[in-house]
């Protein structure tokens, strides 16, 4: 959009079909409209000043013919000038618009960006961030954030876990704080889940850097790190089945994964509370899919497959 069509709408100007091309790019996207209201807040102003100043018009309009000046824009501007009365006018508040917007643009880059906070308690969210990434926040879960990133780096402070699709940006990294835990991106997909003093970080796609007590480490696709209070290191382990995603594609995939892993999953995802009945059978390996079953078809399941038993007591559902 050209600031001389914004002239042309603001001074009745402009065509019915130069009116529309302006309403629609102002409709289609909050930038847009934040950016109209203060070219025209500017606008309003200049006219103000203009009608008490006591400065020749036509010497002021000379000194912007002159600044201008270009071989290939001569016989258009002066056009301008003879046919548009108005706009030889508006083309010297422009210069006065110009300036004072472009201050106006530097003072805002330079303010600190409102922080929005999300926090989950029995659902899930899904939110865009200014940049287009996207943030699945699962329950339970507490995400802070600027309105809109400015400066060298994207920052974000995560409570609980959450999946992050993060939009390409190599001279501004995603940067997520959990914890004391720092985990940089440019542009990729990971899961970062912290409870009970442990935090996991599984990567999707990309490169993600985790760094704690200045160690780094790189992971990479179907790669994970786990660490806890106490770990003083950080170690890249490979990724066996997709189960920690549950909470975003509602699909509990198993591979060999340990049964107290999928009864953990199983107990956030449905809010029940199920115990395995023998120490013996936590390490239990299963394989097995559940698409958006209801709980009892899973158990059912699960106890066939396992050839576990199933009892109920006290809200408690154990496995023996």
């Amino acid at each position: 959009m050209s600031d001389d069509l914004l002239v042309k709408y603001l001074l009745d100007e402009a065509t019915f079909a130069e009116r529309e091309i302006v309403n629609e790019w102002v409709k289609e996207d909050a930038d847009h409209l934040k950016y109209f209201n203060h070219f025209k807040f500017i606008w309003d102003t200049s006219k103000q000043l203009a009608a008490k100043s006591q400065v020749d018009e036509n010497a002021a309009w000379e000194r912007f013919q002159q600044r201008v000046q270009q071989p290939q824009q001569k016989a258009i501007i002066h056009s301008i000038g003879n046919r548009f009365p108005l706009l030889r006018v508006a083309a010297i508040l422009l210069i006065a618009i110009t300036s004072a917007f472009t201050a106006w643009y530097f003072w805002d880059a330079a303010q600190p960006a409102k922080q929005l906070a999300v926090t989950t308690t029995g659902n899930i969210l899904k939110d865009t961030l200014s940049d287009g990434s996207v943030v699945t926040l699962n329950k339970n879960s507490e995400i802070s954030y600027p309105e809109k990133f400015k400066g060298n780096k994207r920052p974000i402070t995560l409570k609980g876990e959450a999946f992050f699709d993060v939009a390409p940006d190599k001279s501004k990294p995603f940067v997520i704080t959990v914890n004391d835990i720092t985990v940089t991106v440019v542009g990729t997909s990971f899961n970062i889940k912290s409870k009970n003093g442990k935090t996991e970080v599984i990567v999707e796609t990309g490169v993600v850097k985790v760094t704690r007590k200045n160690k780094t480490i790189e992971l990479r696709p179907k790669e994970k790190t786990v660490v806890t209070d106490a770990d003083t290191t950080l170690q890249p382990e490979k990724v066996e089945g997709k189960l920690y995603n549950y909470y975003r594609t509602k699909s509990f995939w198993c591979d060999d994964t340990p049964l107290w892993q999928l009864v953990e999953a199983l107990n956030e995802a449905y809010d029940t509370h199920i115990v395995i009945g023998r120490e013996e059978l936590r390490n239990v390996p299963i394989s097995a899919a559940f698409e958006e079953e209801e709980l009892s078809t899973v158990l059912r399941i699960i106890a066939k497959t396992l050839e576990l038993d199933i009892e109920e007591n006290n809200g408690q559902i154990i496995l023996k």
